[in-house]
């Protein structure tokens, strides 16, 4: 395609906002996947590494 000014091109012949729409979504969603990834990283390691009770104990209480 060929455009005769920028506005031409980010108007997309009409589609702009579709377009540059899908674009913003996607850049948005790859952005926050891997740092919301990173953070359930951070709290499953978290959990893992926290001082477990003693659940026998607790089962002994409860019969």
């Amino acid at each position: 395609m060929n455009w005769n000014s920028p506005a031409e091109f980010f108007d997309m012949g009409g589609h702009g906002l579709f377009v540059w729409g899908s674009y913003g979504v996607c850049l948005l969603v790859m952005t926050l996947e891997p740092l919301l990834a990173a953070r359930r990283r951070r709290q499953a390691l978290a959990e893992a590494a926290a001082p477990q009770g003693n659940l026998s104990l607790k089962d002994e209480e409860n019969e």
